[in-house]
């Protein structure tokens, strides 16, 4: 196992250094690049452009020079001094910018993914072993609601329900005196207070989708000779249940992790900005608007380094689920 790990391992630092080079060109695929942008923006207001001025910021920010030495910088900055660059729109280094929204859209993600997951799984299981029951019928239905709902529609539904019958307010993640406040324990139980709205939209989507994978793959491991071959030997239903094919049936949950992850952060972009939610959902889109390559590529290589760290942990948990993949 250990060696399998260390496979793994070796496989992901030239994958990152391939994914770095890929994010970074695609930043630049766009044709201009942010003083283009700026100074439209600029002559659109009926603004004068001094263009001897956008020469010096372009001298500044080193646009002038070939992509491969902006890349060059780029990822050198990164590795040797955790220099991220610097936010051409904000006019602050990149990375005051995007940890702190980092970490929420984690948070936001990872606590979504596994209450989803626990719902979604003994929810599954029950609706396949007593299929045609009305609580399957019921767990049916709410799982092509779930799936057939777009996070960003159901958030504006809560937002319309919570504002109107509640009078609660649900939008952003924190108060107004805790949003530039430094961490405190007082920050952490207003983020509590605010969080649970977005992660119940969000888990209500995965847990949809893990509902209808569980039960349609345990449907498929039931009648399996192994299973009818444990049940001979006298083993209670619910051990032969959970101890053989629910065990199979759970395979694609793990095999997913790698990008289920990286998904859910990209697909709450949408909500984010429906409940002006500060995770990096928004700013990357800004950033990608603005076409601020610096801001932009670097929350894209994070999302790209979670991808690859969420696979080596979906292949580990595979790995020890189902240990015939270890001797592939």
């Amino acid at each position: 196992m250990l060696g399998y790990i260390l496979r793994r391992i070796a496989i992901m630092i030239p994958t990152l250094i391939v994914i770095s080079i890929i994010t970074f060109i695609i930043i630049q695929l766009p044709p201009g690049d942010f003083l283009t942008s700026y100074a439209a923006s600029l002559r659109s207001q009926g603004e004068v452009v001094d263009e001897a001025e956008l020469e010096v910021m372009r001298e500044r920010y080193g646009l002038n020079q070939p992509v491969y030495v902006q890349y060059a910088k780029w990822i050198w900055g990164i590795v040797s001094r955790n220099d991220w660059g610097q936010s051409m729109s904000l006019q602050v280094p990149v990375k005051d910018l995007i940890w702190q929204r980092m970490a929420l859209s984690m948070v936001l993600s990872v606590v979504s993914l596994i209450v989803g997951w626990f719902i979604a799984i003994p929810l599954g299981v029950y609706s396949a072993t007593h299929q045609y029951s009305i609580v399957d019928y019921v767990v049916t239905f709410i799982s092509f609601m779930g799936i057939g709902t777009p996070s960003f529609l159901l958030g504006l539904v809560v937002m319309y329900v919570a504002m109107n019958s509640l009078g609660l307010s649900v939008g952003g993640l924190f108060s107004d005196k805790y949003l530039l406040a430094p961490w405190s324990w007082e920050k952490v139980v207003d983020l509590a207070k605010h969080i649970w709205i977005p992660i119940s939209i969000l888990a209500f989507n995965g847990t949809a989708g893990g509902l209808r994978t569980t039960r349609a793959n345990l449907l498929d491991e039931l009648n399996k000779p192994y299973v009818e071959t444990a049940r001979s030997k006298g083993l209670k239903e619910g051990r032969v249940i959970w101890k053989y094919p629910v065990r199979v049936a759970l395979n694609p949950f793990f095999s997913t992790v790698g990008w289920e992850l990286a998904n859910l952060i990209g697909g709450a972009t949408l909500l984010s900005i429906v409940l002006n939610l500060e995770t990096e959902g928004p700013m990357l889109l800004n950033a990608l608007t603005a076409q601020d390559m610096y801001l932009a590529g670097s929350f894209l290589f994070l999302l790209s380094i979670m991808t690859v760290i969420g696979t080596l942990v979906s292949d580990i948990l595979l790995a020890w689920v189902d240990p015939r993949i270890r001797m592939t």
